[in-house]
């Protein structure tokens, strides 16, 4: 349990020191749909449908927070945040394309870096990385276990909204 604290304080400490210029962009862009007419769309998938979720029905809901589906009709005033385990996962990959195409500014959360092979970090607007490469603890057999990746998310969404709240409440 206490390999375990420490190695989660160790991610989310990570996360607070590299991503928070990209947090503040991230809250920044959604601010832009929240103090206008425009929605935030959610678009999370598989575990972090739970970041979605969160926002939704959390005591303190995210403001202008919408869960995106495929059925969901965009405007260039609303923004989108998509959150995936993965910069990889076909999905998401195929969203941010067509808002690519489409002009509509949206960020992405995910556990890998932005670098070239990242083709989602480079199609957002904004990119938040998760830092998680790997198993946070060593098992029996020599692998790594426990990958954190809602906790890590849920962690960054606290901090963008955080920003978010107080951007809008210094308009």
């Amino acid at each position: 349990m206490k390999m375990l604290t420490t190695q989660l304080s160790g991610l989310l400490q990570r996360i607070a020191a590299s991503e928070e210029e990209n947090i503040e962009e991230t809250a920044r862009l959604l601010a832009q749909a929240a103090a206008r007419e425009g929605s935030i769309y959610f678009a999370s998938f598989d575990e972090m449908e739970s970041i979605a979720i969160n926002a939704k029905y959390a005591v303190e809901t995210f403001p202008n927070m919408h869960v995106w589906t495929t059925d969901t009709v965009l405007t260039s005033i609303d923004r989108v945040w998509i959150i995936t385990r993965s910069c990889e996962n076909k999905e998401a990959l195929g969203l941010a394309k067509k808002l690519s195409n489409e002009f509509i500014p949206f960020s992405v959360t995910a556990a890998e870096p932005p670098d070239d092979a990242n083709h989602l970090a480079s199609l957002a607007y904004t990119y938040i990385s998760l830092k998680l490469s790997k198993g946070l603890l060593p098992s029996e057999d020599g692998s790594r276990i426990v990958l954190p990746y809602a906790l890590s998310a849920m962690f960054v969404y606290e901090a963008v909204k955080m920003k978010l709240d107080e951007m809008l409440m210094d308009e």
